[in-house]
């Protein structure tokens, strides 16, 4: 579903200004917290947060990034493709000799898949959240304004419009509606600790 548009090697770089690879000129590229600005519903360490669990989701579900996956990942970041176009190009002999090389290595379309299912990211956020904050993660959540599964697919979709994350046709922000409770993921454990310290 969702994958990041550098196959997951963007780093916050001066204080969370990083920018897009490969995708737009110079003088265009716009950066995490540009996207924050021009959505406003959430807090930019929201976006940031996405863009790492995201990475996080990715190494969680398929493991470090091998050398094939991280040229094709490039590859389709700069030409605005999905995986199927790929081997599209490649059956067709017209796929750039690097990428071509890439593909052969990685040994069939399954190697080359990182995609994420929107259900499969938010359970991915809500364990980079709890591996990051513990029993805060749900107040820190909070505070920048994400209550619900549903905010966690606003984001991706504010990211994707502005080229920081790539989905694929058939994804929709629907892919993230009531994928748990957060009361039930955040605040009930918090409630459990509360009660062992009474």
């Amino acid at each position: 579903m969702i994958r990041s548009v550098d196959g997951g090697t963007s780093r916050r770089v001066e204080a969370h200004r990083a920018t897009v690879v490969n995708t737009k000129p110079i003088e265009e590229a716009m950066t995490i917290g540009d996207v924050a600005r021009t959505d406003g519903r959430y807090a930019a360490e929201a976006y940031y947060f996405m863009r790492e669990g995201l990475d996080f989701a990715a190494r969680s579900l398929h493991g470090p990034m091998t050398p094939a996956q991280f040229v094709v990942a490039q590859y389709m970041a700069a030409e605005k493709i999905d995986l199927q176009e790929v081997f599209a190009r490649h059956a067709r002999g017209v796929l750039d000799p690097t990428v071509a090389a890439a593909v052969d290595q990685a040994d069939g379309p399954t190697e080359l898949n990182r995609n994420i299912s929107g259900v499969n990211l938010c359970w991915a956020l809500r364990d980079f959240a709890h591996q990051r904050w513990g029993l805060l993660a749900g107040l820190v959540l909070k505070q920048w304004g994400i209550f619900r599964t549903d905010d966690f697919g606003a984001i991706v979709f504010a990211l994707v419009t502005h080229g920081f994350m790539y989905k694929e046709a058939h994804d929709s922000i629907d892919d993230f509606r009531s994928v748990f409770d957060f009361r039930d993921a955040f605040d009930r454990s918090y409630k459990v600790l509360e009660r062992m310290t009474d």
